[in-house]
């Protein structure tokens, strides 16, 4: 749902930490429609300090007492997992357009009310998940749609770390940050891969998780952690079994012991052509050699921009595709029954 509001847009973030300050920040700050008004953290200082640096008039405390006093047309939402959910339906239920970071939220009921809040309240409700804007990733989907791979019948995905724990933050921390991996890093493939298959009906979830490495080691890509508080699984691997009988794999680990320091990318398997990723490349085969149909040089390293352009054009009523309330659900959904299914060990059914 897309909605004309008056320029310039009046935008307040909740949450003070990294990606606020370098992604939703940052592209704010570029646009000369948009004017940042408000900034709102559970630790002040922090608030006050990121409001400096960002040229933002006022720092709070509490979220109800800035959208009251504030009255925002935009709020992005960045605070940990835990509270997207509380703080969405806030700036929702006060009029404003929400830009939520991934997850959605931390369980598909919470997901689905989100959706359901911002139907009702008229509101654009995007989520952040910026891998589907790469210039790769709309160029696949296009081909996709023109029928060059025929049925793509095996995709796989992985967002792999060899040793890249976050150090920083809550990512440790399942009972605030929902997951490890797959909440973090494999979401953004798992949404990838599902937009440029046009999000198909899911049959059934398989998945098993470890947690070998992360509960014994300390230190790693991203810095030091405390392994007797990491509550988390290290790595995740899931098959998406899809109605149309086709199949989806996808391996996600913050540590595991593979050769490559980190893997993001997807690749997709038709019977006509296949694909991957990160850059864009189209090929098949021709007597044993590699045909290449279509290629980009270098992957669009301008995705969080994109992202980020797209829902600030959705809000003033361009019909832009965003990364809306309705594929967030269901985005959960598959996360939650990943989960599910790795903790219970036997397959979790969907339709």
């Amino acid at each position: 749902m897309s909605a004309t509001t008056p320029s310039p847009l009046r935008v307040a973030i909740i949450g003070a930490g990294q990606v606020a300050d370098k992604v939703h920040a940052s592209y704010y700050a570029s646009r000369s429609d948009v004017n940042m008004v408000a900034v709102m953290d559970s630790r002040l200082e922090q608030a006050q300090a990121f409001a400096a640096r960002h040229a933002i008039p006022t720092a709070w405390q509490d979220t109800r007492e800035m959208l009251k006093n504030t009255q925002p047309d935009i709020v992005s939402v960045c605070s940990p997992n835990r509270f997207h959910f509380e703080h969405t339906l806030l700036a929702l239920e006060a009029g404003c357009h929400v830009m939520c970071e991934k997850p959605p939220a931390m369980t598909p009921q919470q997901a689905d009310e989100m959706r359901r809040v911002a139907r009702k309240a008229g509101r654009v409700l995007a989520y952040d998940f910026h891998h589907r804007f790469a210039l790769d990733t709309q160029l696949l989907r296009q081909e996709v749609m023109n029928g060059t791979f025929g049925e793509i019948y095996f995709t796989s995905a992985q967002a792999l770390r060899r040793c890249g724990v976050p150090g920083w933050g809550v990512f440790t921390n399942k009972s605030l940050q929902g997951g490890g991996p797959l909440i973090d890093i494999g979401i953004h493939m798992l949404d990838a891969a599902m937009y440029v298959l046009g999000f198909p009906a899911v049959k059934r979830v398989t998945a098993h998780s470890f947690q070998k490495l992360g509960n014994h080691k300390n230190y790693g890509q991203f810095g030091e952690w405390d392994p007797t508080q990491y509550t988390v699984e290290d790595a995740l691997f899931a098959t998406v079994e899809f109605c149309n009988g086709g199949l989806l794999r996808l391996d996600t680990s913050f540590a595991l012991n593979i050769r490559e320091q980190s893997v993001m990318n997807i690749s997709f398997c038709g019977e006509k052509a296949g694909a991957t990723l990160f850059p864009a490349h189209i090929y098949n085969d021709v007597r044993g050699e590699l045909q290449t149909l279509l290629q980009r040089e270098d992957a669009d390293d301008q995705r969080h921009l994109r992202s980020m352009e797209a829902f600030v054009r959705h809000v003033q009523g361009e019909p832009v595709m965003i990364a809306d309330a309705e594929q967030g659900w269901v985005i959960q959904q598959l996360v939650a029954a990943m989960y599910e299914s790795a903790e219970k060990g036997k397959s979790v059914e969907l339709c």
